[in-house]
């Protein structure tokens, strides 16, 4: 092997093959020949333990979502199947409540973070009032927590009801 001398340790990560860890020319886990005393180090990771840090910070996580809505009063069979279209316009949404002046809406949202999630929120009513025949009802709340909080909500016996049954529903 050239440029190897015999008896120098092993580079880690360096300019070896993909699946080794040896200097130039050595081909690593390929099995092939080594240099005399070189050894290639082994770790042994059992299957599924990963560290948090090596998890990129852009995976997606689920949120749950509740957007109030609130506004002059609307006859209840439009209010009605403006949500009716707005759950199928928008698949994800669970539930949502209604009477002749408010609204509220629950949903699960995948987004990177807590930030994204409540954006996607904040734009829902105002990007599918035309399209859904919505009410030109303003926010006036919003609620995103994630998954794992939601369940420990659900649990203790406090926060929002269960998102059941799943529909549109007068309060």
């Amino acid at each position: 092997m050239s440029g190897v001398r015999p008896g120098t340790p092993a580079s880690r990560g360096g300019t070896g093959s993909r699946g080794g860890t040896g200097p130039r020319g050595a081909t690593g886990a390929r099995g092939g020949a080594r240099a005399a005393g070189e050894e290639r180090a082994l770790t042994s990771v059992a299957a599924g333990d990963r560290f948090r840090a090596e998890e990129p910070a852009h995976t997606p996580r689920l949120w749950h979502v509740t957007l109030s809505v609130s506004g002059a009063r609307a006859p209840l069979p439009e209010v009605r199947r403006a949500l009716e279209q707005l759950a199928h316009d928008h698949p994800f949404l669970l539930t949502s409540r209604y009477a002749e002046d408010h609204a509220e809406i629950r949903y699960w949202e995948e987004a990177r973070d807590l930030h994204d999630a409540a954006a996607v929120a904040l734009r829902l009513w105002g990007e599918h009032r035309q399209t859904a025949g919505l009410p030109p009802w303003e926010i006036v709340g919003l609620e995103v927590i994630d998954r794992s909080t939601y369940h420990q909500r659900i649990a203790a016996g406090y926060g929002p009801a269960p998102a059941t049954p799943v529909g549109v529903h007068p309060f």
